[in-house]
């Protein structure tokens, strides 16, 4: 089980299965948008280099998921960029990768997580909700295929 799987900082040398990692989860419900390729072609400058935060899951030497929290000001943050390899999804860890988020949200003193999704990727609006999520009116989305946004409050 999860038992196995270190949550680590992103790196710079995992860029290429970060990239890898979310492309094939987009790509399989045809989700990728501009906006996607410009955070995967350089997290580092577009999420740390904001002040965000990017983690990855990592099963002995092999990078299994990835996740991140974007500050979007005034205390909210933007869960971004959550994915698990289809080979290892049903082991726990998308709960690793959250739990992970909302632990640096709350350090953070921030106020309310937010995300953007698609109707199509039920699996995790289900992990959403069992975390208290709750469905909002889509605004502000950086994506066209966003038909659903959630906010957790803290």
């Amino acid at each position: 089980m999860a038992d196995k799987i270190a949550i680590i900082d992103y790196d710079e040398k995992y860029q290429a299965d970060f990239k890898r990692l979310n492309l094939d989860y987009l790509d399989k419900y045809n989700l990728t948008e501009s906006h996607d390729m410009i955070i995967l072609d350089n997290p580092k400058e577009i999420v740390l280099g904001r002040g965000g935060f990017l983690w990855l899951a990592k099963a002995g030497e092999e990078i299994v998921g990835t996740v991140g929290i974007m500050p979007e000001g005034h205390g909210i943050f933007e869960l971004i960029k959550m994915c698990v390899a289809e080979s290892w999804r049903g082991r726990g860890i998308s709960k690793l990768l959250m739990e992970t988020c909302l632990q640096k949200v709350k350090e953070l003193g921030g106020e309310k997580l937010i995300l953007f999704s698609n109707h199509q990727l039920q699996t995790a609006l289900k992990l959403y909700e069992k975390y208290g999520f709750k469905n909002v009116e889509v605004t502000d989305s950086p994506f066209e295929t966003a038909d659903v946004k959630m906010e957790l409050e803290f």
